[in-house]
C-alpha cells in the first residue's frame, strides 16, 4: 500500500508562536465573566493533561503506564485491594494507550473476540475530553482489524485497504483507554491473552519505513492539582494544552473573547502580573464557575438534567461547556451514552442512604424488564464512604449477566431475579445464598453498569426506568 501522499517524512509540527497575553485592560466586571467562561471551558484540559501526565510522562508516579505510543495491559480486576480510583469497575480489565500524533498517525491492531460474544472496547477520547470515536463491539464489531487513529496534522490520502476504519482527533494527542470483558475470575488468561494480542504502531512502523518522522521535544509543566486547580495558576496549564488544539471553526469567537483575559494557545499566563484587584475579578470568575456546577447537580438530582448527556462526542455536546466540565468533575473519561451508562443506587425506595448496620435490600429485575443491555450489564456494591470495593467472605463484589447465562442464580418462579443486599448471608433457602450480594456493615451505594445499552435505556418518553432498591427488613439475629 502506499501513504506516501498522506504521511511522510516532510510531516512537521509546530507550536503557535508565543503571543503577548498581558497586561489586561479591560473592566474587572468584564473580566470576571470571560474568566467564568474560559475555566468552565479549560478546566477539563487541565484535569485531562493530571492524568496524561501520571499515565506517560512522569515515571515515578504511582499510576505511571507506559511511554506515549506504547500500550498498558492491566491484566486484572479491581477488588478492594485497589484504593487509586473510586468507584472502579470491576468488570473488565483495563488497556491504555497515551497517542502522541504529532509527526504521524498510529495504527491499533485488534484481534478477534473469543469466543465472539465478549465484550471489548477502545474509548477515544481527544484533549477536550470529548470520546471522538470508538474501536470495539458496538462500533467496529467482534472481527478485530487494524485501525488508524490520525491527528489533526495528517493529510489523509493512499490506500487504505489495509484499515478496518480511521478515526480522526481533533487534537495532536489522545488518550485511549480499553476494556474487555471478564466473564468469571476464573477465565482471566483468556483476558490477559486478548491483551497480549492488542498491538499499537506508528504508521511508519506499520508499513516498515526505515525513516520514521519525528517530533520536537516538549518540555512539560508541573500539573495544577489539588486546591491550586480552583486558581487563575490553572490557566497556565489550559494554555500549554491549548497549544495542541487547533481551533474548531465554532470557537474562533470564543478563542478572541478568552484572549482578552489571557487565556488561548501559547499565551504566557503569569498570575503574579495581575493587579490584586484583577486576581479577585479572576478568582471570582471561577466561584461563579463552581457555583454554575453545582446549579446543574441540583437539576441532575430532580430529574431535570441528564448526566448521561456530560459526555460524548463534540457534536453531541453541542458546544455545551458545562456538561463537559461536570462530566470531568464527576466521573472524567465516562463513556458516551451509547456505550454505557450507569443508573446509580444510592438511596432505597423511601429515599434513604442505604446501611447495612441496620438494614437488609433487595433489587428484582423482572423477568420481562431486564436491564436492556446488548453487552451485558452489572450491579457492583461500594461502601459509601470509601467508595471503594466491599471485601467479603465469598470475595463477591458484583453481581452480572454473563452469571446469569451461567447458571449461577437462582430465578422465581415468574422468571424474576432477586439479588439481596445485605452484610450477612441469607440463610432462608440456597435461591437467596446464590443471589447475595455482600453489603457492608455501614452506608452503602451500588451501579448498574449497561454496556451497549439499547436507546430506551437512556432516552424517549417510553424510556426503562431502572428497578427500585426495597428495603427488606432489619438486621435480624437469623443472618450470619
Amino acid at each position: 500500500m502506499s501513504l506516501a501522499t498522506g504521511c511522510s517524512n516532510s510531516i512537521s509540527f509546530q507550536l503557535p508562536k508565543p503571543r503577548s497575553g498581558m497586561p489586561i485592560t479591560i473592566s474587572l466586571t468584564e473580566a470576571r465573566a470571560i474568566a467564568k467562561d474560559a475555566y468552565l471551558y479549560g478546566w477539563p484540559l487541565s484535569e485531562n493533561y493530571n492524568t496524561i501526565y501520571a499515565y506517560s510522562i512522569d515515571p515515578e508516579n504511582p499510576n505511571y503506564k507506559a511511554p506515549f505510543n506504547q500500550i498498558f495491559n492491566d491484566s486484572k480486576v479491581f477488588t478492594p485491594a485497589d484504593t487509586a480510583i473510586v468507584t472502579p469497575n470491576s468488570d473488565t480489565p483495563y488497556s491504555f494507550i497515551t497517542a502522541d500524533l504529532r509527526a504521524e498517525p498510529l495504527v491499533i491492531s485488534v484481534p478477534a473476540m473469543v469466543p465472539d460474544n465478549r465484550y471489548f472496547s477502545f474509548q477515544l477520547i481527544d484533549l477536550y475530553t470529548y470520546n471522538f470515536s470508538y474501536i470495539g463491539t458496538r462500533a467496529t464489531g467482534n472481527g478485530g482489524g487494524h485501525f488508524l487513529l490520525a491527528g489533526p496534522s495528517w493529510e489523509s490520502g493512499g490506500d487504505r485497504s489495509d484499515f478496518a476504519g480511521i478515526c480522526y482527533s481533533a487534537s495532536h494527542f489522545a488518550l485511549l483507554i480499553g476494556r474487555t470483558q471478564l466473564f468469571e475470575p476464573d477465565e482471566i488468561s483468556a483476558v490477559q491473552d486478548l491483551q497480549s494480542q492488542y498491538k499499537v504502531q506508528t504508521l511508519s512502523e506499520f508499513r516498515g519505513d526505515s525513516k520514521p518522522p519525528q517530533a520536537l521535544p516538549i518540555s512539560w509543566p508541573l500539573p495544577i492539582t489539588g486546591d491550586k486547580s480552583k486558581t487563575p495558576e490553572v490557566f497556565g496549564v489550559i494554555n500549554f494544552m491549548l497549544q495542541f488544539c487547533p481551533t474548531n471553526p465554532t470557537e474562533v469567537g470564543l478563542m478572541e473573547r478568552f484572549a482578552r483575559i489571557g487565556v488561548g494557545a501559547g499565551l504566557p499566563f503569569d498570575v503574579k502580573s495581575l493587579s490584586p484587584d484583577m486576581l479577585k475579578a479572576f478568582e471570582e470568575g471561577i466561584a461563579d464557575a463552581w457555583k454554575e456546577f453545582e446549579d446543574l447537580n441540583k437539576e441532575v438530582a430532580t430529574g431535570e438534567a441528564d448526566s448521561n448527556d456530560f459526555f460524548g462526542a463534540r457534536e453531541s455536546n453541542n458546544n455545551n461547556y458545562l456538561y463537559r466540565f461536570a462530566g470531568a468533575k464527576i466521573g472524567i473519561y465516562g463513556n458516551s451514552k451509547q456505550e454505557a451508562i450507569y443508573p446509580m443506587y444510592s438511596v432505597d425506595d423511601a429515599g434513604q442512604i442505604p446501611d447495612g448496620s441496620t438494614s437488609k435490600y433487595t433489587i428484582t429485575l423482572a423477568k420481562d424488564e431486564m436491564p436492556p443491555a446488548q453487552a451485558f450489564w452489572s450491579i457492583t456494591m461500594y461502601d459509601a464512604k470509601t467508595q471503594l470495593l466491599i471485601n467479603n467472605p465469598i470475595k463477591r463484589y458484583l453481581v452480572n449477566s454473563a452469571m446469569l447465562e451461567m447458571g449461577e442464580f437462582k430465578t422465581g418462579e415468574d422468571g424474576s431475579l432477586t439479588f439481596y443486599l445485605q452484610k450477612a448471608c441469607p440463610r432462608k433457602e440456597d435461591g437467596e445464598k446464590k443471589n447475595w450480594l455482600p453489603a457492608p456493615a455501614a452506608p452503602f451505594y451500588a451501579v448498574m453498569r449497561l454496556y451497549v445499552p439499547e436507546p430506551r435505556a437512556y432516552e424517549g418518553a417510553d424510556r426503562w426506568i431502572p428497578p427500585p432498591m426495597k428495603r427488606a427488613g432489619s438486621v435480624s439475629e437469623e443472618s450470619t
